[in-house]
């Protein structure tokens, strides 16, 4: 039986190459992507590579966008075997002291609430797969670990409110899905430094940047739940 993966925030970057990895794998591909004129040209990308994909037009900053998905996925689809959580913004970017709280709400309501906004709307798909799994697409930036110097890497240095604050918080929410969806294996993962056209100054190809998910969203029956993973394996939250 075909795989079927929804990967949003698609159209560019991480999740395209993902679109492309998993499709090459003979995966049934759902590409997620708010704008349809750049859905529509990823999709042609892919058709280019001889690669197959399906366009979902959703906005997961709106409830009513992602109900609007859910009820389209579903006249094509009876379950989901893998949601990828892909979707990102990564500012702003200023000094902690010079941050307002309005200031995070655009992050916050695309990296976290609109999390949370795709949960439940594709709860009941995800549940009618025989081997569920939610990939989620955090950063080592929101690793207490990292983040408090215990890593010792380059990250610890960087002062910054938004990014951050809403990756731990999208870490928590992994622990607590976890926890509550036992017959879903959810985990997050930590791409690492890629480059792309968010981080043009990436050190990491984005194939390789791409490992983990690739990874997490392929673990079998009896893989892990409610983890930390880099593409050398489980990292300290």
């Amino acid at each position: 039986m075909t795989t079927t993966v929804l990967i949003t925030g698609a159209n560019r970057g991480l999740g395209h190459e993902t679109a492309r990895r998993l499709a090459g794998c003979g995966w049934h591909v759902v590409l997620g992507a708010r704008d349809p004129l750049r859905g529509e040209q990823a999709i042609q990308e892919l058709a280019q590579q001889g690669l197959h994909a399906e366009l979902l037009i959703i906005d997961v900053i709106s409830e009513e966008s992602v109900r609007q998905a859910a009820a389209d996925f579903s006249k094509v689809h009876d379950r989901l075997d893998v949601l990828i959580n892909n979707a990102g913004v990564s500012g702003p970017w200023g000094h902690p002291r010079e941050t307002c709280a309005v200031a995070l709400t655009e992050i916050y309501q695309t990296q976290v609430f609109g999390v949370v906004r795709m949960m439940q709307a594709f709860l009941p798909l995800l549940q009618a797969a025989a081997n569920p799994r939610v990939v989620m697409v955090s950063s080592s930036l929101g690793s207490f670990h990292t983040m408090t110097g215990k890593s010792g890497t380059f990250e610890s240095r960087i002062l910054q409110l938004a990014y951050p604050s809403s990756k731990a918080a999208l870490n928590m929410l992994v622990t607590q899905y976890a926890k509550a969806l036992p017959k879903i294996k959810i985990n997050a993962v930590n791409p690492g430094f890629t480059q792309t056209d968010l981080n043009p100054l990436g050190c990491q190809t984005i194939t390789e940047g791409t490992d983990a998910i690739v990874a997490l969203a392929s673990i079998a029956n009896d893989g892990p739940t409610g983890g930390f993973f880099d593409r050398y394996g489980e990292i300290p939250w």
